[in-house]
């Protein structure tokens, strides 16, 4: 019984019951998040670019001084946005190669189409699978690392799990290494409603598609049209949590594990956290992980923050 298995059967017996965000991003769920991020409303990925487009050589003169780099990302996605850094990088020959990780190998064939086609001189070695399982493939050549953890990934891993990874990062860094963190902050609560509730219900089908996923993949029958989406955003905490909510009293099987998971009426499944940070929070989450905050740069808003951080000697 493989990985999804156990944290379905573990998620849909729990209480709450759960699953977990990870599993989103199956090839279907990854093209339903690039409609996402070309939201109006998802303003994170308009905030993120415009730091890289406006600070890009910002960020390079923060890393110098460098005479070779290699750039890792975890979740690198299809690469849209650290594009506009590499570009950057390869005018001022600072990069060596690019190693993009995601579990999504649709998503990689992309963005490796995508730097052929925007930035032909680059070297791209795409890693398919969870960072946690690939980094060891991870071949050092460049002096320097830069790992780069962007859009807002953090926000879903809630406390310990998110300094659990920061230091898993932290762990695989030599000492003069980089690591940017992309995390969305705290800001009117309104504003981060409309992010993820969307008027033309995309990331409702986004929710879904983890359901229809089960389905294809672990032998499941959800019955789409019995389920809605719901969340809902904490002030007081950051905290934006998502839900797939039951619309009956009802059943789903999984055939494979001949087992019945019993669903009433209005009971929910909570499927993401989306944490907005304070910058306090952000360096602290550096310093648990022995790396030391070198700046953060944010848009014109202040509602994202790349933040950079640096492994030194102890």
């Amino acid at each position: 019984m493989n990985d999804f298995f156990k944290d379905m059967d573990m998620g849909l017996r729990s209480d709450p019951k759960r699953l977990s965000s990870k599993y989103f991003y199956d090839d279907q769920g990854s093209r339903i998040f690039q409609e996402i991020m070309a939201l109006a409303e998802y303003y994170l990925t308009n905030k993120e670019e415009e730091i890289f487009i406006k600070r890009s050589h910002e960020i390079i003169e923060a890393l110098k001084p460098l005479k070779a780099l290699d750039v890792v990302e975890l979740g690198a996605g299809d690469g849209s946005k650290t594009k506009l850094l590499l570009g950057e990088l390869l005018r001022q020959h600072v990069i060596t190669r690019f190693l993009p990780i995601d579990i999504s190998a649709e998503a990689l064939v992309s963005l490796e189409r995508t730097m052929r086609n925007d930035l032909p001189s680059l070297q791209v070695n795409a890693l398919v699978g969870d960072y946690h399982d690939v980094m060891d493939e991870l071949e050092v050549e460049a002096p320097t690392r830069l790992f780069l953890f962007l859009g807002s990934n953090i926000g879903n891993y809630p406390p310990p799990s998110n300094q659990e990874l920061i230091r898993f990062v932290s762990s695989e860094m030599r000492v003069g290494d980089f690591l940017m963190l992309g995390a969305d902050l705290r800001k009117h609560p309104a504003i981060i409603r409309k992010a993820y509730d969307d008027s033309q219900g995309v990331t409702k089908r986004f929710n879904l598609n983890l359901l229809a996923r089960m389905n294809r993949e672990l032998g499941m029958n959800f019955i789409m049209d019995q389920w809605d989406f719901y969340c809902q955003y904490d002030p007081l905490n950051g905290e934006l949590r998502s839900f797939l909510v039951s619309l009956e009293d009802q059943m789903a099987h999984c055939r494979p594990l001949n087992s019945d998971y019993h669903f009433t009426k209005n009971e929910v499944i909570w499927t993401e956290l989306s944490k907005k940070y304070l910058l306090s929070e952000l360096e602290e989450l550096g310093k648990g992980a022995g790396l030391t905050v070198i700046s953060h740069f944010m848009d014109e808003d202040r509602y994202f923050s790349d933040s950079l951080f640096k492994k030194e000697e102890l």
